[in-house]
């Protein structure tokens, strides 16, 4: 049996030498012509070629036009529409780079966000422990009204070991036979 041209797969041989360009590279340079369009220099540079081309052809002898009034400027037309042609990819590709930029950066944003969010409410639970640690502390008013209601107990105790209701300093250095006291 004869082999069909379409039964043995044919080898690929590239015919055109193939270059490859970084994504990253490409990117950065659309970047960069994107970000050099939108200069005052680009514009004033633009409207200044556009003027010097309009008026060489307009202006001086027919002999000396490359892109004559009589054919309106057909020349210029194309150099302006190849121009926009790239930059209004180069452009979108930079919008795009810019978006996945921004993308990247709300996402660390949303992320530190947690993270904050995280250690305020570990914060606020530590301080919670806190507070209520400190209701189980003896504070200084506290240990001031014990001290005052030991004492209390105390002169009452010793009231009743010395059989009078209440002891007052001063009768009790009568007793004693004060010599102030008379």
């Amino acid at each position: 049996m004869a082999v069909d041209d379409f039964e043995i797969p044919r080898s690929s041989k590239r015919r055109l030498p193939s270059f490859t360009v970084s994504p990253e590279t490409f990117g950065r340079g659309a970047e960069a012509f994107a970000r050099f369009m939108g200069t005052p220099a680009f514009l004033v540079g633009m409207t200044v070629f556009c003027a010097v081309w309009l008026l060489w052809n307009t202006l001086l002898p027919e002999s000396w036009q490359f892109d004559p009034r009589s054919l309106n400027f057909t020349l210029l037309t194309l150099i302006l529409s190849l121009q926009a042609s790239y930059a209004a990819p180069l452009i979108l590709l930079a919008e795009n780079r810019s978006t996945d930029r921004d993308r990247v950066e709300f996402e660390h944003d949303r992320q530190r966000a947690e993270r904050n969010l995280a250690d305020t409410e570990y914060l606020a639970r530590e301080v919670a422990a806190l507070r209520i640690a400190m209701r189980e502390v003896a504070t200084r008013d506290f240990i001031r009204s014990e001290l005052k209601d030991l004492l209390k107990e105390l002169e009452d105790e010793r009231q009743d070991e010395n059989g009078t209701d209440k002891v007052d300093p001063r009768a009790s250095e009568k007793r004693r036979g004060d010599p102030r006291g008379g």
